[in-house]
């Protein structure tokens, strides 16, 4: 396979003395591999599937182009750190979109509707249109304190996360207390402190499936930071979110580096106690003076530790950590003026109950019942370069949680070839989603040319997560209470990156990769840290 002028990955694996080798090119494993690469490392990253970028890769079916896990994100502006050091990474060639001054639009039984925009005080001042009892004013004036006690909270928590294993729980003392506190709390409880308005709960959490986890079990702390991340509205990477592996691994690629796709690891190569390679599917070894892997915590302490290190303490009480949900998609082509039938670049929710604890979709083979929710985004109206051509071609996704131990049972097949069983089964569920789709937004009917289900299992063949989950580990107190999540293993030479580390999300796994960078060369990373701060003071 060749490269082209805009493609920096083929699947060549690089000649040479590496610096470091980065396993999987998800958005975590490609912030910290172009950030080394900014140091000056020489830098390979490797990936199993044929397409690099993990969540933020695209696909291609009859002339039509989606996303698989990039619908908004947050603080890529230039007014924040992480949208700076993007610009930097990447040269300034990624550029964000706005989905506008609404990002989100919330849709609940009996009519009710509630916008999300995109700054902190028209936020403000739709919740308490919406809510304008007093008590009610009053919790939502507490909510927007706590979620600003955990925003400030964060950097000391972050830099606690990079120390010497050593130092680890003093440094969680010393510079994590705060943000300790808000983590080891439920979100449930702690919204049961500021109100005993059930329907203005509901609200306040309505984005939890951009974190998978539901109020009762998830981290205060998680859906603070979400709603943090949001408060200046939403972005969508000009382009579409290929664009982002394009640059970063651009960056990579311009330092001596490379990307290698099809590139399965197997086991990484531990060596006298110290990580010194890995070792492909293949046979091939590739060696390195350190070794990053982006592939998840959880899926590499139980699938690429050599068995002994993989039965040591550490790593089973990752292994024991639970997964967030799975989910499926909808991908919708239309051609036609989807704008005119309610169709816009703010994401769509439409919820079915008041019952934020309604999580999954509770199907089964033979009985497909109702999703609890449904995430509808139109990627193609997020993008100013998308061209519909004069047959006004759009894309359309449709989004919901389900059971992973559903689709179980056909694990061990093969993508594409899983059966006649699972095919009606996928059957049943597509036709079903799309018609409950359709009774939000009937006008779309007759402009759809084309509609296709990703189960679980498409999850997994293509990126592995822990049970086929999008969101890896779930956001619990419990999994923030693990001081093993950090960029620095207990295994010298070996590193971790990517959202497992620190929080969920596309903007939560690029912190987890800038985290293992620094983790992994502390003063270089430190400095270009300090300089893309300073580009804004």
């Amino acid at each position: 396979m060749k490269a082209g002028p805009d493609r920096h990955w083929d699947t060549h694996l690089p000649e040479g003395k590496l610096d470091t080798i980065v396993i999987g090119s998800g958005m975590g494993g490609m912030t910290c591999a172009a950030l080394l690469a900014e140091l000056g490392q020489r830098v390979a990253v490797l990936e199993q599937h044929y397409e690099p970028g993990g969540f933020t890769h695209t696909f291609r079916r009859k002339g039509f182009r989606w996303d698989v896990g990039v619908h908004a994100v947050g603080e890529v502006s230039e007014h924040s750190m992480t949208g700076r050091l993007l610009a930097r990474l990447s040269r300034g060639q990624l550029e964000w979109a706005s989905l506008g001054s609404v990002y989100d639009e919330f849709h609940w039984p009996d009519g009710f509707r509630i916008d999300f925009p995109d700054n902190p005080g028209q936020f403000k001042a739709n919740l308490i249109e919406a809510f304008p009892d007093p008590d009610d004013v009053r919790a939502i004036e507490r909510y927007f304190e706590r979620v600003r006690a955990v925003s400030g909270a964060m950097k000391g928590y972050y830099v606690a996360r990079t120390l010497p294993q050593g130092l680890g729980r003093a440094a969680d003392l010393l510079f994590a207390r705060s943000a300790e506190r808000e983590f080891s709390q439920t979100t449930a409880d702690v919204l049961a402190s500021l109100t005993n308005n059930e329907r203005l709960r509901a609200v306040l959490v309505s984005q939890w499936a951009y974190y998978g986890s539901p109020p009762s079990r998830s981290s205060f702390a998680m859906q603070a930071l979400v709603a943090k991340h949001f408060m200046w509205g939403g972005y969508y990477p000009v382009g579409g979110s290929r664009e982002i592996a394009r640059h970063l691994l651009h960056r990579v690629a311009a330092a001596g580096g490379w990307t290698t796709v099809r590139a399965d690891v197997e086991q990484i190569v531990i060596e006298q106690g110290r990580a010194v390679g890995v070792r492909l599917r293949d046979g091939q070894e590739l060696r390195a003076d350190r070794i990053i892997s982006a592939a998840g915590v959880w899926s590499t302490v139980t699938r690429m530790l050599p068995p002994e290190f993989a039965r040591a303490a550490w790593a089973t009480s990752i292994a024991e950590l639970s997964p967030a949900p799975a989910h499926v998609c909808l991908y919708l082509g239309f051609e036609g003026d989807i704008r005119q039938a309610g169709a816009s670049p703010a994401n769509k929710w439409f919820y079915e109950t008041w019952d934020t604890e309604s999580e999954a979709w509770h199907v089964e083979p033979n009985h497909v019942g109702r999703a609890p929710v449904l995430y509808c985004s139109f990627p193609s109206l997020k993008d100013p370069q998308h061209d519909p051509g004069p047959h006004q071609r759009h894309t359309g996704e449709v989004v919901t949680f389900v059971p992973w131990s559903v689709f179980q049972p056909w694990l061990t097949t093969r993508w594409q070839r899983r059966g006649d069983d699972y095919e009606q089964f996928k059957q049943r569920l597509h036709d079903a989603l799309l018609a409950q789709f359709l009774e939000h937004m009937p006008g779309l009917a007759d402009k759809i040319v084309h509609a296709e289900l990703s189960t679980p299992l498409t999850t997994e063949h293509f990126v592995r997560p822990h049970a086929g989950s999008i969101y890896g580990l779930e956001p619990t107190p419990r999994r923030f209470a693990n001081r093993w999540l950090r960029p620095r293993s207990p295994i010298p030479g070996l590193f971790f990156a990517g959202s497992e580390v620190t929080t969920v999300g596309v903007l939560g796994a690029m912190m987890g990769g800038v985290l293992a960078a620094v983790a992994a060369e502390p003063v270089g990373a430190a400095r270009l840290l300090a300089e893309v701060s300073a580009e804004h003071a």
